[in-house]
């Protein structure tokens, strides 16, 4: 069996359109980095703005081996919107913040690559 972050593995299952757009996947800038010393694993808490109809969300992120805080904000990045809230140690993580494994599996940050307006809609 394969790990998700295992270049090597097949693609998923097939599944229908719709569930692809029930992940909702929006594009947002990050307005505070801070130490999350707390965490299993190090991690970054971060606050994301996604505009007036998402707002500004939390989310821990387990950047910290290409990322400095300082670096991170202002930067924009994807996450998951509508997944439920979940507690990692004190903190309520709102979004998941997504990326790629690089060849020694340390996450690499999925970013536009122009401008594009916070709340946008991956699709």
């Amino acid at each position: 069996m394969h790990k998700l972050s295992d270049p090597a593995a097949p693609a998923a299952d097939p599944i229908q359109f719709d569930q692809f757009l029930a992940v909702d996947i929006r594009c947002g800038t990050v307005v505070e980095a801070l130490p999350f010393p707390e965490a299993r694993k190090p991690a970054w808490k971060l606050k994301i703005d996604f505009g007036p109809a998402i707002g500004v969300k939390r989310s821990s992120a387990q950047i910290t081996e290409h990322y400095r805080a300082e670096d991170l904000v202002g930067t924009k990045v994807a996450a998951v919107v509508n997944f439920p809230p979940r507690q990692i140690g004190p903190f309520m993580s709102e979004v998941l913040t997504v990326g790629f494994p690089d060849e020694q599996g340390r996450v690499v940050l999925v970013r536009p690559d122009r401008d594009v307006p916070n709340g946008a809609r991956l699709f």
